[in-house]
């Protein structure tokens, strides 16, 4: 007749199991908080950083926490039939960037570019000299010779985007509230189910 054995190892088994599980939910919640949304790339506008059919991450970001050099995706009216697209940030509110079809400067200063491809055919190449206006973005695909961007609508506030069409800007990866939170509660799992297996076994070989 086997006696009875202390049910404190399961009882423990089970408690960190159940943490690890709160844990992985709230992981999931965190990645919809913190991460606007998955987006798929859909044109060659913005290699070669980012090709046609990868798949990234925005975060919801502030207009005040936007700089020059982040990748941001934008909706913005009577622009790109409405539709979400990527573009970098060249310059920011106040920003003056000027062109002579190939090089920018902003403020003054070259703008260092090491992602930009800079094969430029047609009105792409056309030199421009914007200030950009306070609450806007003056915004240029990496693929200058393949892009749709800011160049096209110089008449249109300088060419700027509203820092208020940004849905997201791409993060590299999910946030890492994201991942820790989830590699956290997958480790509870992992341990309260170790426990549990090690009670299971005693409590069998317990005469």
């Amino acid at each position: 007749m086997r006696r009875q054995v202390s049910v404190g190892r399961p009882r423990t088994a089970g408690l960190v199991m159940v943490l690890g599980g709160l844990l992985l939910a709230l992981g999931g919640i965190a990645s919809f908080l913190v991460t606007h949304r998955g987006v798929k790339v859909m044109g060659a506008s913005m290699e070669p950083t980012y090709r046609m059919g990868e798949r990234l991450f925005t975060e919801r970001v502030d207009a005040e926490a936007i700089g020059r050099g982040d990748v941001v995706l934008i909706r913005v009216p009577d622009r790109y039939r409405e539709a979400p697209v990527l573009q970098r940030v060249v310059g920011t509110g106040g920003d003056h960037v000027v062109s002579d079809g190939t090089r920018i400067t902003v403020n003054g200063r070259p703008a260092d570019e090491p992602y930009a491809t800079n094969a430029s055919v047609g009105p792409a190449a056309e030199p421009y000299d914007v200030r950009v206006p306070e609450g806007y973005l003056f915004l240029l695909g990496d693929n200058r010779g393949n892009a749709n961007d800011s160049r096209y609508f110089l008449d249109d506030h300088s060419g700027g985007v509203a820092t208020s069409a940004v849905l997201g800007r791409v993060t590299e990866g999910a946030p890492p509230v994201v991942t820790t939170t989830a590699a956290l509660g997958a480790a509870l799992t992992l341990a309260g189910a170790g426990l549990w297996y090690r009670g299971r076994r005693d409590f069998r070989n317990t005469p």
